[in-house]
């Protein structure tokens, strides 16, 4: 399976000093600076409005609508070859597409698309590194297309699996390299060919994931994320001693929860980012959520919208509100700790789950695969969908926008 999901859990102002003065003249001028401070505070009082972060320069990037874009996506499944079958929904025979027909814009500013002879030139020797799990991979694939634009890129490395990969652009001595670490901590996964757990998942809390730990060093800009793997039945490890487990059955170990695996990982994740004296740009991409309806992935569930959500049509369920809270409470953290030196500016959220909640139609749904729908195949009702990955092209382009804008038009 692509993933596993487990049952839902339960769940000072300062006063400033007045000048005393005297006369009316005295008065009036009170009077105005009372009112001035009123103003400013009722300004103040409303940090996140986009027109106020315009005219400071910050326009908030993730907070923002899906408009009608015309002209479609900067490449299809003809003229990039770098798409999985998995995520190629047009090769896969999607039927509709206007799901590739809408674009991300923010209030209040625009949010450009890629580009990628200038993303290409401004990367000049550096070495990116997109650590995390298949949505990571599902990134990597947009991000791919979008750079082949100006370049194409050859494959380096690949392990026997095709987890771990590497592509180099010549030209510009630029790499990407894809790691696979779903847990970001160290773990021991069972499964079998198909990628159906054989036991359950051994995980060490307070050992990070060597795979990306040694090759931190390496890298000048990274994304780094977590994702629905935390949510998979699992054994808890500290200090070489199993503490809990989730979801565990017949088992006489305590139920510690998804939650505070997830929260001990990403506390263990930036403790090692602030620590470290090699100083890559952090991208710390949040929770990409699913869009099931009517079941879940092993159950029936599917996505067969065609059109974008409107703003608080999603349905936020317990999974996705706990897993983001943790997410933004512990990068906050992060960036208190690092406030006052130079490194904040280089650990950054990408908060892509607002405007990825909005768009159940970009999923590959029943899509993953073509000979379900030849011919209009009676099997294509029965087809498993998967409505966590995105179609490749699709609303995961607009990720890699927000890179470029992250990245380079700073």
């Amino acid at each position: 399976m692509w993933w596993s999901a487990s049952p839902p859990s339960p769940w000072g102002r300062g006063a400033g000093k007045w000048w005393a003065l005297g006369g009316p003249l005295a008065v009036k001028a009170v009077g105005f600076l009372l009112l001035a401070g009123l103003l400013f505070r009722v300004l103040c009082s409303f940090p996140s409005s986009p027109a106020l972060q315009i005219a400071e320069g910050k326009c908030n990037l993730f907070n923002g609508e899906w408009i009608p874009n015309p002209s479609g996506p900067a490449y299809t499944n003809a003229s990039c070859r770098f798409i999985d079958d998995h995520q190629n929904c047009m090769m896969n025979g999607r039927p509709d597409k206007g799901y590739l027909h809408w674009k991300w814009k923010p209030y209040g500013c625009d949010l450009p698309p890629f580009n990628a002879v200038r993303f290409l030139d401004s990367m000049r020797n550096k070495a990116w590194g997109l650590i995390g799990d298949s949505i990571l991979r599902n990134q990597v694939q947009s991000l791919l297309c979008l750079l082949s634009k100006a370049e194409e890129p050859v494959e380096v490395y690949h392990d026997k699996e095709y987890k771990h990969r590497r592509w180099h652009f010549q030209s510009y001595n630029f790499t990407v390299s894809l790691v696979w670490a779903p847990f970001l901590i160290k773990s021991d996964v069972f499964e079998n060919e198909n990628g159906v757990s054989t036991s359950e998942i051994q995980l060490h809390l307070d050992i990070l994931d060597a795979i990306w730990t040694s090759q931190y060093e390496s890298f000048d800009y990274i994304i780094i994320s977590g994702g629905q793997w935390f949510l998979r039945t699992a054994v808890y490890w500290e200090n070489g001693a199993v503490v809990g487990c989730h979801y565990c059955q017949n088992k006489n170990l305590i139920e510690l929860g998804f939650e505070h695996l997830y929260r001990k990982t990403l506390q263990k994740v930036f403790s090692f980012i602030i620590s470290a004296k090699h100083k890559p740009v952090i991208f710390f991409r949040t929770w990409s959520p699913d869009h099931f309806e009517n079941g879940e992935w092993f159950s029936g569930g599917s996505c067969a919208r065609v059109a974008p959500y409107k703003k608080r049509e999603y349905q936020e369920g317990y999974n996705e509100r706990v897993m983001r809270g943790i997410e933004l409470k512990e990068f906050n953290k992060a960036e208190a700790a690092l406030r006052g030196s130079g490194d904040v500016e280089r650990l950054k959220l990408m908060d892509t789950y607002s405007l990825s909640t909005l768009r159940p139609d970009g999923h590959v749904g029943p899509y993953r695969t073509p000979y379900p729908f030849a011919k209009d195949s009676k099997n294509a009702a029965s087809v498993q969908n998967d409505c966590l990955h995105w179609c490749v092209p699709g609303p995961i382009d607009a990720w890699n926008d927000l890179v470029m804008k992250m990245a380079v038009d700073r």
